[in-house]
């Protein structure tokens, strides 16, 4: 039933995002840092400079956002989900492959409605640590030139403080300039990103999962789904992380020293292939891999265990 699969979806939701944060942390720094401006130089790199200059919970800055927001995204998702299928099945029989993606295309094109406004305050969220260290890196280097042409009068620049900033104020700041527009900034990448990520990782994965079937009116061994989450999710993450790299960059309101701005999609990749070359386009790749994979491996161990049928039928006899 769709309340059994919302309280799932959201279970597994917030159970990946708690797990995984940091690295998609790293991910997004990754893919936002320009040549000639690099802080990091992997992601072990990026998650230790993170704990020294931020702390422990630095790893998890837009978390909140994420954990507030993965519930509606997933009622989103499944209820599209249902609503495609039911309308594209005929007379109830199986969907044949081709259907199956255009329902999960479907699916993941009212995805958008909440991942675009969550992705854009998370990556703000995310990104303000580098700029910050990148910020005090300049002012540490200006302060040494500095010392070196004292004699000539010239006073040493003082250390750069962050600023910290909310999800709230972001919101408001965006939509006091420029309206919900402000919200939906790189809308068309993330729809380039999720629509395809759907196609590619619903019917992989129902192909892998159908291999481990003994008997095809049984259900798959729990370990044959999990291992076909992860393979199918990391598979479809790293075929859009080209399209996941534009969209970080368009969606960062807030810049480095000497870094790029861009005006669209094609403003961007045009960019970075020129400046930065293509293989710019798979920065992040296994970061988002290694997100992507537990995400939906966590997904399939909720689902294998029933916990929404489980609550869904205690509730009953509690009440009674």
């Amino acid at each position: 039933s769709l309340p059994a699969k919302l309280i799932n979806g959201g279970i597994a939701g917030l159970i990946g995002v708690t797990c995984v944060f940091p690295i998609d942390l790293a991910k997004t720094r990754l893919q936002n840092q320009q040549n000639g401006q690099r802080l990091y130089t992997s992601m072990s790199d990026c998650l230790i400079k993170t704990i020294r200059s931020e702390g422990y919970f630095g790893m998890y800055r837009g978390a909140a956002v994420n954990l507030t927001l993965v519930t509606p995204e997933k009622a989103i998702k499944l209820a599209a989900n249902d609503f495609f299928r039911h309308h594209l099945s005929k007379d109830g029989k199986k969907l044949t492959l081709l259907r199956e993606m255009l329902a999960r295309c479907g699916a993941g094109t009212c995805q958008v409605i909440v991942t675009t406004p969550m992705e854009m305050l998370k990556i703000q969220l995310q990104d303000a640590g580098r700029i910050a260290a990148q910020k005090k890196l300049m002012a540490a280097q200006a302060q040494l030139s500095s010392s070196s042409s004292s004699a000539a009068g010239v006073g040493a620049a003082g250390p750069a403080v962050e600023t910290r900033t909310t999800a709230t104020q972001i919101t408001r700041e965006l939509l006091r300039s420029k309206g919900i527009a402000g919200l939906y900034k790189g809308l068309g990448a993330t729809l380039l990103r999720d629509v395809p990520f759907s196609i590619v990782y619903f019917p992989l994965f129902a192909n892998l999962n159908k291999l481990g079937q003994k008997d095809p009116n049984a259900k798959a061994p729990f370990y044959v789904s999990f291992l076909s989450g992860c393979v199918a999710g990391s598979t479809a993450a790293v075929a859009v992380n080209p399209c996941d790299v534009i969209k970080t960059r368009l969606q960062s309101l807030q810049r480095g020293v000497n870094e790029d701005t861009y005006s669209g999609i094609l403003d961007c990749t045009k960019k970075i292939w020129q400046k930065e070359g293509p293989m710019a386009f798979l920065k992040g790749a296994y970061c988002r891999a290694l997100v992507i994979a537990p995400l939906f491996g966590i997904a399939q161990v909720v689902y294998f265990i029933g916990i929404a049928e489980f609550l869904l039928d205690m509730l009953p006899k509690h009440r009674a």
